[in-house]
């Protein structure tokens, strides 16, 4: 079973999944500056375009661009800029 998930005015759009490999989502997100916050652990891959994140306790951003993942920790709140629409893998442990 899928589970559709909106953010952000629609902004954000992602469709949750479960396999034999874990929980994730996949998504897409559109032009704009976001915050999230984490429940458990969160590998977050790029598939395509580029995501800039300023992650927990950290005063710069890193881009990540298609094929780069980057994590965050449990119970943590992150920050996204998306300069172009982008699509994404998340990955929750």
């Amino acid at each position: 079973m899928f589970t559709i998930n909106e953010y952000f005015d629609g902004k954000v759009k992602s469709i949750a999944f479960q396999n034999k490999q874990g929980n994730f989502t996949v998504g897409v997100m559109d032009i704009g500056e976001y915050e999230f916050g984490t429940n458990t652990i969160e590998r977050m891959t790029v598939i395509s375009g580029e995501l800039i994140v300023r992650l927990p306790e950290k005063e710069n951003w890193q881009k990540f661009c298609k094929g780069e993942t980057f994590t965050v920790a449990a119970h943590q709140k992150f920050h996204l800029k998306v300069e172009e629409p982008s699509a994404y893998l998340c990955q929750y442990e």
